[in-house]
């Protein structure tokens, strides 16, 4: 009987611990109330199952996972150049990509994954930014990456339908979110305390126009005609509630099984020929399998796992990572300011600064205005963009005196039928219904006067 009241007081403390920790931070990232941190109640599940493929599943830090590094305020800047001279590296967010980026702490201790994806990320909990690599590389003492995103450290760990691209995982996230990180392996509690992170394989990820789904704001660029399967990204595997984790005989087994059963797993990307990979952080000295062999007993119940997992469907209600109620929307921003714009009056262009999610001006003695008509910084996610029919509510978000338009021409051959927000200061809304059809639409940022600025903007349906 003390043992048994042992076991339970010891991963009553595990549990506590982990609930006392603070909400994004490095051992403990994103918000108390992301959807990485929060379970569902009362689940209700598909009748989906997740196929055979030709490996077994895994559960692995391997040379696809990712390693998690760790900034201090006495790290050194560092470059990063692109793949190669004549090509940069590309950040989604600002619609394009550049030749080299300073990431201003930079571990001595980095080390990109081994795989040809590359993974990588840097934790600086100084700006609270997560900085996420693929296909990060030391050539010859030179940094090079081809894809470069970023999350807020405190934020939701998804992407947002105007700041949707934020990391080197298929769906748009950094791919340390939901890993089995190292401090999580060996701590003695029954579970880890967020939802995994993990990849199928073609035959199990749909196509077609249903390749991702709400919070994934992306999916692989050729899903829509090489996969096979029923599964978007994006969505939450679970075990049922009737799974019985006793039969599993790998303890590390059980601890994933239980996790399964509350917190589910999300599919954030694609592998080929494993039916499902769960990821660990590198270097968590993690394995089902003896040194150097392999444990069938391992691979069965891996197995097991696999024809058990069902995505979910709906659940009753969300509990939060501190167990209280908490609610999920998909109504969020719809415009980005990443431009390209164009330059109506002034000196010289503002610039987004996609750390602030603003156009950024320096101090100007005249107003500068410029334009971007290409739509580029409207939201075209399957389950976010603006509807013709629906309200709206456009608000301004400038700093320094900055200011934000959006019109609409709806008749090329009539110039009077318009919908103009005119010049909106800091916190002034204007709300309109978005047209069926339009000849063409303007977004203008506005500079301040004689001190820096900034324009930035909510769009969100009413």
């Amino acid at each position: 009987m003390f043992k048994v009241i042992l076991a339970i007081t010891l991963c009553y403390l595990a549990a506590a611990s982990y609930v006392a920790a603070q909400w994004g931070t490095v051992n403990k990232p994103f918000s108390v109330n992301s959807l990485w941190n929060s379970r569902p109640v009362n689940p209700i599940l598909s009748g989906v199952t997740v196929p055979t493929s030709i490996y077994f599943p895994a559960i692995q830090a391997g040379a696809y996972s990712t390693g998690v590094f760790i900034a201090s305020a006495t790290d050194q800047p560092m470059t990063i150049y692109g793949p190669s001279a004549t090509v940069g590296i590309q950040n989604v967010d600002i619609g394009g990509s550049v030749t080299s980026m300073v990431i201003p702490r930079w571990p001595a201790n980095t080390v990109p994954a081994t795989g040809s994806d590359g993974h990588c990320e840097i934790f600086d909990p100084i700006a609270k930014v997560i900085h996420s690599f693929w296909q990060l590389k030391n050539v010859t003492g030179v940094w090079r990456a081809t894809l470069y995103g970023w999350a807020a450290l405190d934020g939701t760990g998804w992407g947002d339908p105007a700041h949707y691209y934020q990391g080197a995982r298929a769906v748009g996230i950094v791919s340390s979110a939901g890993i089995i990180r190292k401090h999580e392996v060996d701590d003695g509690d029954i579970m880890y305390r967020h939802a995994l992170a993990l990849s199928l394989t073609y035959n199990a990820l749909a196509n077609g126009s249903n390749t991702y789904v709400f919070p994934a704001t992306s999916a692989d660029s050729d899903a829509a005609t090489t996969n096979s399967g029923a599964i978007p990204e994006g969505s939450l595997l679970m075990l049922p509630s009737s799974f019985n984790v006793s039969k599993l005989t790998t303890q590390k087994l059980r601890k994933v099984a239980e996790t399964l059963k509350t917190y589910g797993a999300r599919v954030v990307d694609r592998n080929y020929g494993t039916p499902y990979a769960i990821y660990v952080e590198i270097g968590a000295n993690y394995s089902l399998h003896p040194p150097g062999g392999w444990s069938n007993t391992a691979a069965s119940e891996l197995q097991t796992i696999r024809a058990a997992l069902r995505p979910l469907v709906s659940a009753s209600s969300w509990l939060n990572g501190d167990g209280q109620p908490v609610t999920f929307t998909q109504n969020q921003n719809l415009l980005s300011m990443r431009g390209p714009w164009t330059l109506q009056s002034g000196d010289a262009l503002g610039v987004f600064d996609t750390y602030k999610q603003a156009v950024v001006f320096p101090s100007k003695s005249a107003r500068v205005t410029q334009t971007n008509s290409n739509g580029t910084g409207f939201a075209k996610l399957k389950w976010a963009k603006p509807i013709a029919g629906q309200s709206y509510n456009l608000t301004a978000i400038t700093t320094g005196g900055g200011q934000l338009r959006l019109s609409f021409n709806l008749d090329c051959n009539n110039s009077t039928k318009v919908i103009n927000s005119g010049a909106l200061n800091n916190g002034q809304s204007f709300v309109f219904t978005w047209p069926a059809s339009n000849c063409w639409h303007t977004l203008y940022a506005i500079s301040g006067l004689n001190q820096a600025s900034t324009v930035s903007a909510s769009l969100i349906k009413v």
